[in-house]
């Protein structure tokens, strides 16, 4: 296995399309997934001998980072390829001397916030019926990670 995180680019642009298809119930619209950028945009993937296996989209506005999507492929779960992403996020945080990264999860989304929750982030708010669902929908969990330098 020889992991390698760099930034997203043009030519990883259908892989991670088709791992947003699979890996989330509600994707983003496909032109979203292609805009590389977008105001502030630091988007990463994650190589496993050279194919895709995960991403993450986020923006740096002046020094507050947002994690706005991340995922990794429904058949390379359960790795650790997740925690390797996140903890690459918050690298790239801490380099770019971010004051603050924030991002949100679904209330059902149990392992994920788990993960971030092991990672440093501290649920500070809900959005009350933010993410739609089969049936309804649930509560956007708010999750932020202080930088102290």
């Amino acid at each position: 296995m020889t992991l390698q995180l760099t930034t997203l680019a043009t030519e990883h642009l259908d892989d991670v399309w088709a791992i947003e298809l699979q890996a989330h119930s509600h994707p983003w619209a496909e032109s979203m997934i292609r805009d590389l950028s977008s105001r502030g945009a630091c988007h990463h993937v994650l190589l496993d001998n050279e194919q895709v296996v995960g991403y993450f989209y986020a923006q740096n506005i002046v020094g507050e980072v947002t994690l706005l999507n991340i995922a990794i492929a429904p058949s390379q779960q359960g790795k650790g390829f997740g925690k390797k992403l996140l903890e690459h996020f918050i690298e790239m945080c801490e380099n770019a001397q971010a004051e603050s990264a924030w991002l949100e999860v679904r209330e059902s989304n149990h392992k994920a916030f788990s993960l971030y929750e092991s990672a440093g982030f501290n649920e500070v708010d809900r959005r009350r019926n933010y993410y739609p669902t089969a049936n309804g929908n649930e509560d956007a969990i708010i999750m932020s990670y202080l930088f102290l330098f």
